[in-house]
Parts: structure tokens; sequence; C-alpha cells
């Protein structure tokens, strides 16, 4: 490893060169202190992609007892933390721009409300690691080396030193931090065992600021309060601050059981809060978000319509029949499915990677998949309509497949009939209308009649064929990120913006990489649930630096890897044949 003071001579050496004369940086660095730099990549020119860096400090000079980052919840929500504290301090100390392009810049992949393993911090019993991108300075394309010096050698040092190492009140900031996110974990985990599909705590704030930020809304949001009729208690490993700010070791809170929920309520009186609080409690989130003791079943998918969308493969013969001059629902293939077929598809395609909950919205959703009332029904006749509506497929979903689903519904009561729990959104406060609901079912008859004609059953899964999934671009595999709702996967781009609880660019980029690395596991017919497994297996045991080593990573789940998959527009499948519930059968 060499020393700052060559990397200073170094520096100054190459001061006017030509930008190709940073290639040369390549490798490490001792800054002093315990401080060692790694320059892992060099940028090309100053307005390509930045450098990659890693700063990396000594345990023994770094002081993290190791009890902070014990156990896997702690570990990743510790290197969330570490991550954002690089990001102020990189706020504090880099002077930031000062050149052609991306000259001195230096960016961290720091996060946002929710706690995510990611690729931006690493902690080893040996040492705690920042993966930095640095724009290497350039006027044009020379060299500007007494300012790559001050960056490099001087800024970096200070950066490390300000981010890296323990003291008393970073120790509490990150305690406090881990805490929150292992609370989550105990909470998830208690969901099951209450036979609950969701909490969410008492005192609980829902609302956030604007519609296009998740951090919350800090005048006038009403604490959230359960209903004493649906009102649980959870215990937590570690303190939190409860609804009156005293620390407490349990948490009460609306308990959503297993089975069919339905949010209504009048418009503009939370409905949609709550669903859109549910679908992100699949995740931790950072302390003072509001919603740290909220948690959904980790399996919790949210569903809606998708026009446009492509469909390949997909069995939604449980929900749409054959269609119009004899066209198959089973498999069903489509490169522009309606919404009532792209919810079909979109609720097989969830439940084949897994999914134990279900949430939906009814302004989200196409209304002729979710109900056809009486009068309409005595007008076209059921052999002419080829949807069995969700209405009549919801309590099978829970009852033979195990599965329960959420939906906010405020303009259809026939959900009224099939619903176990109905909860009442009124001025933000939820309150139990359940048996209010069923009364209403009871004397007001809806008049319509079942559609269903045959029992729902699990679709069979489809098998990937890794050959029809190519990253390649002209040259080597091309990945680009375009916010949370796109992403450039080799030729081709795959529309995100439907795949709602993706909720941050660094997923997105994950989920290019992981379908690149599951094409391993796609052989011999191997069935997609298997494929996600295997994918599963590798990340828990290796991280993320399996997929891509120096890439800004955040883990996504299964589900929304299996989501981009199924909106690849490349995408083959082999459909198992009729019993089977591994690969083979013929290709669609």
């Amino acid at each position: 490893m060499q020393t700052a003071e060559e990397l200073r001579a170094l520096l100054r050496r190459m001061d006017g060169r030509s930008y190709g004369a940073y290639r040369s940086l390549r490798g490490a660095w001792a800054l002093g202190g315990g401080v060692a730099l790694f320059v892992d990549r060099v940028q090309g020119d100053p307005f390509a992609a930045p450098s990659r860096m890693r700063l990396r400090l000594d345990s023994l000079d770094a002081g993290w007892p190791a009890a902070l980052w014990r156990g896997r919840v702690r570990r990743i929500a510790f290197e969330d933390w570490l991550a954002r504290r690089v990001a102020d301090a990189i706020a504090r100390e880099v002077r930031g721009r000062r050149g052609s392009g991306k000259s001195g810049r230096v960016f961290i992949d720091s996060g946002g409300q929710a706690v995510l393993e990611r690729s931006a911090a690493q902690v080893e019993e040996g040492f705690v690691e920042a993966r930095l991108e640095v724009g290497l300075p350039a006027a044009g394309r020379r060299v500007l080396g007494r300012e790559a010096e001050e960056l490099l050698a001087e800024e970096l040092p200070r950066l490390a030193a300000a981010a890296l190492p323990c003291s008393e009140a970073a120790l509490r900031e990150a305690q406090r931090f881990a805490d929150c996110a292992e609370n989550h974990a105990a909470l998830q985990a208690q969901l099951t065992e209450r036979g609950l599909a969701a909490f969410v705590a008492d005192g609980a704030v829902l609302p956030r600021e604007s519609g296009a930020s998740q951090r919350p809304l800090r005048s006038g949001a009403v604490p959230f309060r359960a209903p004493d009729s649906l009102r649980v208690t959870l215990d937590l490993p570690n303190a939190a601050p409860g609804p009156d700010g005293e620390m407490q070791r349990a948490v009460s809170g609306l308990g959503i059981p297993l089975g069919v929920t339905l949010i209504v309520g009048g418009g503009y009186h939370g409905k949609s809060t709550l669903l859109q609080t549910l679908e992100r409690a699949v995740h931790p989130h950072i302390p003072g978000d509001g919603r740290e003791c909220c948690a959904a079943l980790p399996s919790a998918v949210k569903i809606r319509a998708e026009d446009g969308r492509r469909v390949v493969g997909c069995d939604i013969h449980g929900f749409i029949r054959e269609l119009p001059q004899g066209r198959s629902t089973a498999p069903f293939h489509s490169d522009d499915a309606s919404g009532s077929t792209s919810q079909a598809a979109n609720i097989v395609e969830a439940l084949e990677a897994g999914a134990k909950l279900l949430l939906l919205d009814e302004d989200s959703s196409a209304t002729n998949f979710m109900v056809r009332d009486a009068r309409m029904q005595a007008l076209v006749h059921r052999d002419f309509e080829p949807i069995t509506p969700f209405v009549d497929r919801v309590r099978e979903l829970h009852e033979a497949l195990g599965v329960s689903t959420i939906l906010v519904m405020g303009g259809c009561g026939d959900y009224f009939e099939v619903a176990d729990t109905t909860i009442e959104m009124r001025d933000y406060a939820p309150r139990d209308v359940s048996a209010e609901a069923r009364r209403i079912a009871t004397a007001q008859q809806s008049g319509r009649v079942r559609e269903a004609r045959a029992p729902l059953r699990a679709a069979r899964p489809r098998a990937p064929l890794p050959g029809s999934i190519d990253a390649k671009g002209r040259r080597e595999v091309r990945i680009d990120v375009r916010g949370r709702d796109g992403l450039g996967f080799g030729e081709q781009h795959i529309d995100l913006r439907a795949v709602e609880q993706i909720v941050e660019p660094s997923q997105v980029r994950a989920i290019g990489y992981a379908l690149h690395a599951a094409r391993r596991f796609m052989t011999d017919g191997a069935a997609l649930p298997g494929v996600l497994d295997e994918l599963d297996a590798l990340l828990d045991s290796q991280g993320l630096d399996a997929l891509a080593r120096g890439a800004n990573l955040a883990r996504p789940r299964r589900f929304e890897i299996a989501a981009a998959l199924g909106r690849l527009r490349s995408l083959r499948v082999a459909v198992p044949p009729k019993g089977s519930n591994t690969g083979g059968g013929g290709e669609d």
C-alpha cells in the first residue's frame, strides 16, 4: 500500500496532463490515521460516470462495538445508517464541483425513509468502509493535479475522520437506528403468530408531506389511533417512544386480521394513505419517519391494473376464461394487455413469486375486473363475459390458497358480503364497521349472482428461458437506471411505473443485475419460484456484491425482481405440463 505523500507527489506530477493519466491512481493508498483509500475504477473523462473509490478505517481505530451490528437485521441497519452519516459528512467536508463535468463531485448512495440492505457501506470484523463515487478534477480533459491533491489527500481523510469512527453521540444515534429496524423485524415476526396481515401503531403519522416525498407531514397530521375492537398489543425487543413520548417495550395499535379486509370511507378521509402505509410497511423505516412501528407481512404485494404491459405464459384462467375467437388464457400472452387482463396477470405473477397478502385500491384497478353488479349481469349474460370478477374470487384466495387481501373500496358495497373485516376511515381515524357492513349486506341483498364456474386453483409456475434474458448492450452488460420507474436492460427498456413497492433507484439497479445473475439458475426447465429461491440464497450468503461489485445497489424483494422479469419484452417461458410443479412443457 502506497503512502499519502506518494499520492501527493503523483498528483502533482500529473498536473496538466491528459485525463488518462489518472489511471495510475488505481490501487491502495494509506492516508494516515488508519484510513486507507482504494481506487477501484477511474472514469474515462470528466463527463463519464465518476470514479469508484472506497474509504476504509481499521476496526481498532473505528471503535464500533461488535454488539451494535450483531445479527443480520442490525448489521443491515448499521450499514444503512453509516452511509447516511457519510453523506452528511460529505456535505460538510467536501468543497464540491471544481472543474469540468463531474469534477470534484463526491457521492454515496445514502437512501431515503426506508432502511434497506445496500452496498454503499460495509462493516466487517476488521474494518468499516464507505463506497464512494468521486469525480476526479479536470479542466476540459486536462488533469487538475492540485485540485485532485486537495480532494483525495485532504478532504477524503477529513471525511473519513468525521464519518467512520465511533463517538459517544454517534453510538447513541446508531444504536437507536438499529433498535428501530430490529423492532420492525420483531413486529413482522409476530404478525403470523397473531393471525395478522398488518399492524399500524397508535400514534403513527401516516400522511406524507407531498405526493413527491416520503417525508412525514410535520403540521396538521392526525396521529393514528386504532379502534378498541381491533386493537392489539405486540412486544418490542427494544424500547421505543409511545404516543405520549414515553419509552415502552410493547406497542398497541390496529391489528388487521388475515382474511379479506375492506378499507372504506369518503373521499379524502385517509383510505389510500392507510393502504400506502401498508405498501411501505414491508420495510423498516428510519427513526422519526412516523411509521417506525407499522408492519405488513413481508410477502405483501400491491396489485393494480396496467394497460399496455406485456404478459407472457401467465395462466389467468382462474380470473378470465377463454377470450373471443378462441384465444386461450391458460396460458395467456399479450404484448398490450388490457386493464383487466393485466390486473389478473399481476395477481397470478405475485402468487407465483410467493405473495401471501395482496393490497388493492379501487382507484388503480380495472372496474370490470373488480365487480359486475346485478343489473349488468342481467343485461350481459355470463356466457358472453369471460371475466370472473375479483369479488367472486377474493374469499377463495384466502380459503383455498391462504392469501389475504386488503382492499380500498369507496364505491361498491358488493364486497360487504365477502369481507371478514371492514374498516371505515373517517376524518383520518379508523372505525371498525364490520358488523354494520354485514348487517347491510344481509338487509340489502345486492341481487348479483356469483360468477365463478370452477374452483380457484394455483396456477402452474412458469420456467423462464435464459436465452430470452439478455443484458448485453453492444459489447458488455448494460444496466441503466431511470429513477424508480424504468430500467435499461441491454437493448431493452423495462417499464416499472406500476411496480409501486420499489422505493429507491438503487433497487432498480439491483433488479437489473439480479435478472442477469438469475440466468445461471434457469437450467433444466427450472420454475420461476425456484429461481427466486436461488437468488435469495445467493444474496443472503454473499450479499449484493454477488450481483455487481462497485455498483450502487439496494436489495429488492423477490416480488419486484419477478415483476421486472414479467415486463421484459423479450422474455420467453416454458409452461410446465398439467400436474407438474417444475419446469418443462411447451414454450410460449
